[in-house]
């Protein structure tokens, strides 16, 4: 079935690469955007053009042609069986690391989905907020860690609003092995020194670090 075995490989190196770039582990960006950040590369273009994704995928497609060229038939499965393979498999790996061998906040899961804070007025100086944040801890151990607030702008814009949790952060949280819990996190924000400010709203898919010793993940 393989005609050429340097190509067989070079399609197998790509593909390994281009899955690596897109891994979804640590953080909530993929593992190349973490990478990458670290040399103080840029991630995504002025334009919106993002490097890494980009790099990614050139890398895939690649992959694919010399995969093909690798092998004399079956090309059409071997291409879906590639494509099941990034879909599906990383998410795997993940969860199957999460449950045997990682520790500490590396073994906690966060349905950033499910997430959500509502912020309402209460006086003129003052806001409530309220955040419900999902987690699960996948090892049998007890995780201890701490939350804290991030900010997304998507324009210049917009208002601070998460970071205003941050008052009372960061915020101490214990999940028992194997505890899948929502955490539910009440703060009362002085907005009176804020030149501007919301005056209430809510938010879903909510931004946190999570930080336990010198590990830290941002999710």
């Amino acid at each position: 079935m393989i005609k050429n075995k340097k190509k067989f490989f070079l399609a197998l190196i790509l593909f390994i690469i281009s899955i690596a770039l897109n891994f979804p582990f640590p953080h909530k960006e993929p593992y190349g955007e973490t990478v990458v950040s670290v040399f103080n590369i840029p991630v995504q273009s002025a334009g919106g053009f993002h490097y890494v994704g980009i790099v990614s995928l050139v890398f895939f497609i690649t992959s694919l042609y010399f995969l093909i060229k690798s092998i004399s038939k079956f090309h059409g499965r071997a291409v879906l069986l590639a494509i099941i393979i990034t879909i599906f498999i990383p998410s795997l790996i993940v969860t199957a690391f999460q449950e045997t061998v990682a520790t500490g906040v590396y073994a906690v899961s966060y349905e950033r989905g499910k997430s959500s804070c509502g912020f309402e007025k209460v006086d003129e100086s003052t806001l409530k907020g309220e955040c419900e944040l999902p987690f699960k801890n996948h090892s049998s151990n007890d995780v201890q860690f701490s939350i804290e607030f991030y900010e997304f702008y998507s324009s210049e814009h917009d208002l601070p609003m998460l970071s205003l949790m941050n008052v009372g952060a960061p915020y101490e949280v214990e999940l028992k092995g194997k505890e899948h819990k929502i955490i539910k996190i009440e703060s009362y924000i002085d907005v009176s020194k804020l030149e501007n400010h919301i005056e209430g709203g809510n938010a879903a898919g909510i931004n946190i670090f999570i930080k336990s010793g010198e590990m830290v993940r941002k999710l």
